[in-house]
């Protein structure tokens, strides 16, 4: 019987020991977490994160904490030079580093304006010390490329790329495409750069390297470069060195679509009976900026029964082209306009059934269709310039060219 309770209390003994080593064993694997931000490490304080409330100033902010004998307005005096007070706005972050004894003194007080930049007003010396500090910014090269998804804004999208990218690339190819035209299954590339903060949050899309997009079964290349390096004027040229910029825009309006197309014989909606219509419909909402497609003197402006409130822009000699049904006009008779200038908003007045501009367009004297029509281009690169153009799109193109299996 003793020798049996022996042999238990050993058997115990063991078992204990097990689970002692295991719990010592996950103690000692446990992670220590010592967060650092703001280069202070924040295991050393007591840390409190909030944002700025409807009447919040810097100065009750750091009253309503135990700063010590530091007075209120003292500390204002003091940051005043480098931190401006009034900049606080409502919603933005901040945070409070307190110490960690019984006082629990504010220490820190941090204010962060933007994802970038934040202000330290540093009160643990005697001396009020303050600065302002810029987080570093690293420039990521990224690609996609496939087939489009839908608009170019739903692919950009579905790829997580942020969509000031689609208002940018129709900007480039806003002379040599309609994107209203572009269909699912059309091939595309895009490389371009995206900022990170501190390497790891996102900021936005920083700029666009190369791209090509398939139109009408052609592929038109996208590629930024300075003729002149010392003016650092970029422009966008196809991969043979030919500018993308042509004379006219392909569309008075950006991302809409067009509502009907030039007709000679087309029922009207509203007067119910069949004749011409010599332009372009392009709806779009109430307010929609209008924009010339050409740069031009205002030949006219002014209202009538069937076109409503209207603009016609004199461009040279040989063209013309004038918008219609606008809610209101926005230039005046006389005035210079460049390419691309908002020249008015979209309405229906007039003969309209609904808000879209019609766009009409004169090649010497003559009504014609714009999207049929051979428009001029731009001035091609120069020779001295195409060798070493021809260089460093050369492994941009290979890129783009690699990712949609051309």
């Amino acid at each position: 019987m003793k020798q049996v309770l022996i042999t238990i209390i050993v058997l115990f003994s063991l078992v204990s020991c097990n689970k002692s080593n295991d719990i010592l064993d996950k103690e000692i694997i446990k992670p220590v977490v010592k967060k650092i931000e703001f280069g202070f490490k924040y295991s050393d304080f007591n840390v409190i994160h909030d944002t700025i409330k409807k009447g919040d100033t810097f100065g009750t902010i750091i009253e309503n904490q135990n700063i010590g004998t530091k007075k209120v307005y003292d500390i204002i005096e003091k940051v005043k030079d480098t931190f401006d007070v009034r900049i606080i706005r409502v919603n933005k972050p901040y945070t409070l580093l307190r110490s960690k004894n019984k006082t629990n003194n504010l220490q820190v007080f941090i204010y962060q304006p933007d994802a970038l930049t934040y202000y330290v007003v540093d009160l643990r010396d005697t001396a009020v010390v303050v600065y302002k500090k810029t987080r570093p910014i690293t420039i990521k090269t990224r690609t996609i490329g496939g087939l489009l998804k839908g608009s170019l804004s739903e692919t950009l999208e579905s790829a997580k790329v942020e969509g000031s990218l689609a208002s940018k690339i129709s900007k480039i190819y806003a002379w040599s495409i309609d994107f209203f035209k572009l269909k699912k299954g059309d091939r595309f590339a895009i490389t371009f750069t995206e900022r990170y903060i501190n390497d790891t949050v996102y900021d936005g899309v920083d700029s666009l390297k190369a791209a090509f997009f398939e139109y009408k079964g052609k592929i038109i290349y996208a590629f930024p470069y300075a003729q002149n390096p010392s003016s650092n004027k970029i422009e966008y040229y196809d991969e043979e060195g030919k500018t993308l910029k042509n004379f006219f825009l392909k569309t008075p309006i950006k991302f809409s679509r067009i509502s009907s197309r030039f007709s000679t014989n087309r029922f009207h909606p509203v007067q119910q009976i069949w004749k011409a219509h010599k332009g372009t419909d392009y709806a779009a909402p109430y307010g929609t900026p209008i924009t010339t497609t050409a740069a031009g003197i205002i030949e006219q402006t002014g209202f009538t029964a069937g076109n409503g409130n209207f603009v016609k822009v004199k461009h040279n000699g040989t063209y013309s082209t004038q918008y219609l049904h606008m809610s209101r006009i926005l230039v005046r008779r006389g005035q210079h306009v460049n390419q691309g200038q908002v020249i008015g908003l979209v309405g229906s007045t007039g003969l309209a059934t609904g808000p879209h501009v019609c766009y009409r367009f004169w090649k010497n004297g003559v009504q014609v269709d714009a999207l049929k029509l051979k428009l001029p281009t731009g001035e091609p690169m120069s020779g001295r310039n195409k060798d070493r153009f021809i260089k460093v799109i050369t492994p941009l193109k290979w890129e783009l060219d690699s990712v949609a299996n051309l």
